[in-house]
């Protein structure tokens, strides 16, 4: 196959985990939805983590940042143009890094998960601090917002993840 096949077969498939990723996180009702942003949704990450896994990070972070774009656009909560990058294109790209770990999909899957949560522990201090009860520091309540959501993220995700390990589907069409 020639480097330009396989780029094009690469794009395709980039394009089409963001369109299902697009219908699992934004289309299907979530889980649970937070009041300042972040839900859980029905294994909303696990294709964008899949791809990461069998494509490797670069084409794992430029779908994630894609997605993220499309999800900023499709009704993003945005305050300042640093916290739309953090928020959106930087958090979702983050999922790519599952591709460092193509070996063992499951630390794939938590590293992945927690770049994601970087991000957005970063935009919640500087822009959503304010939302902190009072008397605790922007850092916890950072902290404890985003971890709350993305723990359960990781956990469906790694449970998923896993399974398609385990029946060799991760390499299914390579």
């Amino acid at each position: 196959m020639s480097k330009l096949t396989l780029n094009v077969k690469i794009l395709a498939e980039g394009t089409v985990v963001v369109a299902l990723t697009v219908i699992l996180k934004d289309i299907l009702p979530p889980i649970y939805h937070l009041p300042q942003g972040g839900s859980v949704s029905i294994a909303g990450m696990v294709p964008l983590i899949w791809f990461a896994l069998r494509r490797g990070v670069r084409a794992g972070t430029e779908a994630g940042a894609v997605y993220g774009l499309v999800n900023m656009a499709l009704g993003g909560y945005i305050v300042d143009p640093v916290q739309a990058i953090l928020d959106y294109p930087l958090a979702f790209a983050a999922l790519g890094l599952a591709g460092l770990f193509r070996k063992i999909p499951l630390v794939g899957v938590a590293v992945a998960i927690f770049g994601r949560f970087l991000a957005h522990f970063v935009s919640g201090v500087w822009f959503f601090g304010m939302y902190a009860p009072e008397g605790m520091s922007p850092v916890v309540y950072s902290a404890i917002y985003n971890g709350g959501y993305l723990v359960v993220e990781l956990i469906v995700s790694a449970v998923i993840i896993f399974i398609l390990d385990n029946r060799k589907l991760l390499d299914m069409y390579l």
